[in-house]
């Protein structure tokens, strides 16, 4: 995240949530002094119903004439999709632009939101979108559905981090991130440490779990690490299951910004087991970033 000709993409959909998801992604590029990109991501499969009855037996001449009125139809379908979504973007990118972006830039594509973001990641620092979307305008807080249908997919599809936010823009001034030791937990002290991003911002590090002999040692590594890159660092191993003791003390401790890492098992193994990573989310209220 340290390469300035890379970008900050804000994956936005057209729900009250992406103006949240908008506030973030400026943010994070005015502390990057990286340049802003908007994506709109229409879905191609999504199913229409004109509410027409188009079943029975018809002529030749008359399944052609329904063929090219369905097309015509299709066709102005999709031009009044693209102006809304230009339309909708412009709007986002002004707001950008004002909240403090060094660029902003837009652009629409037709398609699956995974496999787009798995082809623009060669040029991404970080990607930011809201846990929340247009699927989910009427869920219930804390409810599955507040992680969107789209996050775990996504996820897994991309090996950038991906800040996921939730509604409302606070600008983060307390950060914790969630560590434990691993390869993607250290990856995301150096990442700390070597980045713009957090600059400046006190850096909470708790290790929650199951006691062992080397946390100590690891968490010391990781409060060395960012107190060296002139962070101020507050280091706690913390006995209990980490779902229930990062919700905690992200309440306790006023914070602002979860970092943890995501997924680090397959998708089925989550399925059989379930997921650490969702259950995190689920249980922090604030945005998260996810490290890979």
């Amino acid at each position: 995240m340290n390469k300035q000709d890379k970008k900050v993409l804000a994956c936005v959909d057209q729900s009250h949530f992406a103006d949240a998801v908008a506030d973030y992604a400026a943010w994070a590029a005015r502390r990057m002094d990286a340049p802003l990109e908007l994506l709109h991501v229409i879905d191609r499969h999504l199913e229409r119903g004109s509410g027409e009855d188009h079943s029975g037996a018809i002529g030749i001449n008359a399944q052609e004439h329904l063929l090219s009125t369905l097309s015509d139809k299709d066709a102005a379908l999709a031009r009044a999709e693209r102006e809304q979504g230009r339309i909708f973007l412009n709007r986002l990118r002004e707001r950008a632009l004002a909240a403090g972006a060094p660029s902003a830039d837009m652009r629409q594509r037709h398609g699956a939101l995974d496999d787009t973001l798995a082809e623009h990641e060669d040029g991404v620092r970080l990607f930011v979108f809201g846990r929340r979307g247009a699927s989910a305008e009427t869920s219930q807080p804390g409810s599955s559905s507040m992680l969107g249908r789209n996050v775990e997919r996504v996820v897994r599809a991309v090996h950038k981090p991906i800040l996921t936010v939730t509604e409302g823009f606070k600008e983060p001034e307390r950060v914790m991130l969630a560590f434990d030791g691993t390869a993607v937990t250290r990856k995301g002290v150096d990442m700390i440490a070597n980045s713009p991003l957090f600059k400046g911002l006190p850096i909470h590090i708790v290790m929650a779990g199951k006691e062992s002999a080397d946390a100590p040692k690891q968490i010391a590594w990781a409060k060395d690490t960012l107190t060296a890159a002139s962070f101020e660092v507050l280091a706690d191993v913390l006995p209990g299951d980490p779902e229930t003791v990062i919700a905690r003390e992200v309440k306790a401790r006023n914070i602002d910004m979860l970092l943890m890492g995501a997924y680090a098992h397959s998708p089925l193994r989550a399925l059989v087991f379930g997921s650490k990573t969702t259950d995190l989310l689920r249980a922090a209220t604030i945005p998260t970033l996810l490290l890979r």
